[in-house]
């Protein structure tokens, strides 16, 4: 699986994005897939994550959605609201199973960053 992630941009604080994960080689709709955002120096954070439920974290609920087309092979995240703290490089992942996890480690494949940063 080949996943390629863009959307990413330089927005002010409160504004949106929508960021995309498309996949090549194999469907979305067995498996689960997540958003993790990265600064520099930190590890990989859970940002939210999609399969069999949806489940995000605490820091984006009310702000972020997550939703997937499977004709287009896409999963998308709508950042609405944002925050100079959202500002990361983001990154989708797939997984073999349908059940999301928020565990960095729990996903087989990864796509490329995409960089977010919101201005204040």
């Amino acid at each position: 699986v080949q996943l390629q992630a863009s959307g990413g941009g330089l927005v002010q604080a409160g504004g949106s994005l929508r960021l995309s994960c498309a996949a090549s080689g194999r469907t979305f709709s067995g498996q689960a897939t997540g958003w993790f955002l990265q600064s520099p120096g930190k590890d990989r954070e859970f940002v939210a994550a999609i399969g069999t439920f949806t489940y995000y974290a605490d820091s984006v609920k009310g702000r972020f959605t997550i939703s997937r087309d499977n004709a287009k092979n896409t999963v998308y995240l709508q950042m609405n609201s944002l925050k100079p703290e959202d500002t990361a490089v983001y990154y989708c992942a797939a997984r073999a199973s349908a059940i999301p996890v928020v565990v960095a480690r729990g996903y087989d494949y990864w796509g490329q960053g995409t960089q977010v940063t919101v201005s204040s």
